[in-house]
Parts: C-alpha cells; sequence; structure tokens
C-alpha cells in the first residue's frame, strides 16, 4: 500500500474526533481514494513481556479489570422487572438483576451462610433460593428467608445480603467494578466515549445470541485482532470481512483512553463525485469498531452490533471470549428470528474459525519467542493506541 503525505493520520491527530456523520464518510473516502490509511507518527516496539509476563498479567487483574468499570451485561438481556443472568467474569459469578423497580443490580452470587450460589443460569425471578440450605435472596440481594431461624436469632438480616459490586447502568450496557468497596464513575471513565456511545440507543437494541470461546493468546493480543485491517486479505479473504471491506485502509479517532476505527466497505468508491446524501452515512458506508477501554468491543454494521468482551484467563497468553450480537431493530417475527441466526452465525464463524484460528500462533509466539520485542507498524494505529493506553497505567516503558 502506498502513502500519500497530505492524507495520511492528518485526522488522527486533530484535537478533537470527527462526528459520526457524512465528515467521517467524507475521511474514509478521500482514504479510500488515495489508497492510504490513517499512520500513526512512528513505528513502535513492544517487549515481549508485555504479552506473556505472568506477574503484569495478575497486576492487569488487581489494578486495572477489577478497579475500573466494565461491561458485564447489555442492559437488553434483562429487559423486564425480575429478569436476572448469571455471568461468570474473571472467575467471579455474578448475579445481575432487575428488580421491581427497573434498577439493575451487579450481586455477587455466593450465599452469606456457606457460599453456595442461590442463581444460576438466567431468566425472571422474584427470589433466588441458596441451594445448600435455603437461603433467600431478592433481586436486590436482600435476605429475604432463612429456614431454622430460632439458630440465627441474633443476626440483623440487613447485615447479611448478597454482596453488591458498584454499577451503573448506561449507554445500553450495565458496568460494575468488580471489587465491592470500590466506587464507580462511569462518565469520568469514559469521557468523550460515553456521548459517541449514546448516539447509537443500544438500549433499544433486540439481544440475539451468544457463544463463548478460549484461546491460546494473551487477551491483550485478542483484542488488538480488532484494531487493524492489516490482516484483512490474509485471515479474512474469504469471508464477507475480506471480501467486502478495503484492506489495510481505516480512518481512526481517539477519545482519550478508547478509540473508534472506521472500516471502509469496498462500495465507498461510488460515492466519489457525488455529494452528501443519505447514503453518506457512515454506518453504511464502513464497519464501525470501539475498543472501551480496557476490555470492549463493539463492532457496528447497518444492521447490528457484535459485543465482544476479551479477559484474561489463569496465565498470561491465555483469554476468554464472550461474543454476541445484538440486532438494531429487534426481532418480532419467526422470519427475522432466522435471518438473525444468519448473521450471527457467519460473524461468529469468522472471530471463531479465522481470528481465533490465527490468534493462538501469535500466543505461541509471545511464549516461545526468544526476540525481544514485536514493532507495530505506523498503519496500525489503532493498536499502538491500546498499547500505549495499557502500559502507561501498568507504568511499562514504551519506545
Amino acid at each position: 500500500m502506498t502513502t500519500s503525505p497530505d492524507v495520511t493520520s492528518l485526522y488522527a491527530h486533530s484535537s478533537a474526533p470527527t462526528p459520526l456523520g457524512p465528515q467521517l464518510t467524507r475521511r474514509a473516502l478521500d482514504l479510500a481514494l488515495t489508497h492510504t490509511t490513517d499512520m500513526a507518527p512512528d513505528t513502535l516496539r513492544v517487549p515481549l513481556s508485555y504479552y506473556n509476563d505472568e506477574k503484569l498479567r495478575d497486576l492487569e487483574e488487581s489494578a486495572i479489570l477489577r478497579r475500573v468499570p466494565i461491561p458485564v451485561l447489555a442492559t437488553a438481556q434483562i429487559p423486564a422487572p425480575f429478569d436476572y443472568v448469571v455471568r461468570s467474569v474473571l472467575g467471579d459469578s455474578l448475579l445481575i438483576t432487575r428488580d421491581r423497580d427497573g434498577t439493575a443490580h451487579v450481586l455477587l452470587n455466593y450465599c452469606r451462610h456457606r457460599g453456595a450460589m442461590p442463581a444460576c443460569g438466567s431468566g425472571n425471578s422474584r427470589r433466588f433460593t441458596c441451594p445448600y440450605h435455603g437461603w433467600v435472596y431478592d433481586t436486590a440481594g436482600i435476605l429475604k428467608g432463612v429456614p431454622g431461624a430460632a439458630g440465627f436469632e441474633s443476626m440483623n438480616r440487613d447485615d447479611y445480603g448478597l454482596v453488591e459490586l458498584p454499577s451503573e447502568e448506561k449507554y445500553g450496557f450495565v458496568w460494575a467494578v468488580l471489587t465491592a468497596d470500590a466506587d464507580i464513575d462511569l462518565d469520568d471513565h469514559l469521557g468523550s466515549m460515553g456521548p459517541e456511545l449514546a448516539q447509537w440507543n443500544y438500549q433499544d437494541f433486540g439481544y440475539h445470541d451468544e457463544r463463548f470461546l478460549t484461546s491460546e493468546v494473551s487477551w491483550k493480543g485478542a483484542l488488538e485482532a480488532f484494531a487493524e485491517g492489516y490482516h484483512f486479505p490474509f485471515v479474512h479473504g474469504e469471508s464477507v470481512i475480506g471480501m467486502n471491506t478495503l484492506a489495510n485502509t481505516h480512518v481512526y479517532d481517539e477519545f482519550g483512553d478508547h478509540h473508534r476505527i472506521g472500516f471502509p466497505f469496498n462500495w465507498i468508491n461510488q460515492l466519489e463525485g457525488t455529494e452528501p446524501a443519505d447514503n453518506w452515512d457512515p454506518v453504511a458506508q464502513m464497519g464501525i469498531i470501539y475498543w472501551v477501554y480496557p476490555n470492549l468491543i463493539l463492532a457496528n454494521s447497518p444492521v447490528g452490533v457484535e459485543v465482544i468482551d476479551i479477559l484474561p484467563e489463569k496465565s498470561a497468553t491465555t483469554c476468554t471470549v464472550r461474543h454476541s450480537w445484538m440486532a438494531r431493530y429487534p426481532a418480532t417475527t419467526d422470519e427475522q428470528r432466522s435471518m438473525y441466526d444468519e448473521i450471527f452465525a457467519q460473524v461468529h464463524a469468522a472471530v471463531r474459525d479465522e481470528d481465533f484460528t490465527m490468534l493462538p500462533q501469535c500466543g505461541e509466539g509471545v511464549r516461545r519467542g526468544q526476540h525481544d520485542h514485536m514493532l507495530l507498524g505506523r498503519n496500525e494505529i489503532g493498536v499502538q493506541h491500546m498499547v500505549s493506553v495499557m502500559a502507561g497505567k501498568l507504568g511499562i516503558a514504551l519506545h
């Protein structure tokens, strides 16, 4: 790919991101027509230890992943009062509920008596009963029933509800900090990314399906696969991504610790010589992908959004992936549901059979490689941003 100096990376370093509108499409069209992409000022060296150091992996969990807001559930998964979902996040069993007043709660799913799990799966329930001794909790985690109460007559029940984690529901997701005594300030955490996410109205989307997988690659390396299109023709050449999307071409904007990347579709060149109109909507002309620090990918298409959250497993070079899909227009018929089944099957196949077939090789490389650093190209500006943000939080010097 050739580089045009008068276009390359001028936008990536502007003081404010381009709004989600025709101006963003104009930028992407300019890049497509000049066969270039937004770029970083220079290459970036990343030490292998950034990906493979076990002490660093532990620090990432304790200092980042258990201290900042992370999305634990989509609003659309618990749309009605008394809906609930149980999820495992970093090994913690979370009971995520909506109470009778519509407020979401994120509760540690461990009975305060002997620690068994009062809830499992998902559904709609006003009460959760521990399977060990029958203690009963409501959707706010309040202890409501104790069999053999005479044995606990000195207990103040108000002191023995399920432990609740700090949480906020906003922008279509329930966010939580995985440390009970921590504070949460979602607006401070998201900064200018908050209003950007608000434009999508994810809370009105229809939750469709989800899949889970584990992979032998660093969670940070896995996230990076969604921050560049350099690999598209090599990894996705036979799938919809490779066939519909321009390779190694993207329009890039930062939102503090977070970023947005637009990957232009092949048909964007048809806009050449036309004036901005409805078809200049960037959602119709590019795949718009967000990285929301630290672990969330939102991959938007004209029909829906892939929600991909990635977390470390028990070692530095293993991770867990939760891949779900929400439809912009909730399904109301079997025909729509069948169509969405097919869409999700296609996008999940690309993630599972293409990205996560290749990524374990990267994991092997950082486990077994005897070179001291990786080199990120200028065209991998989104990956550079991810590494720079993470390294800054962890106190790692980069060159």
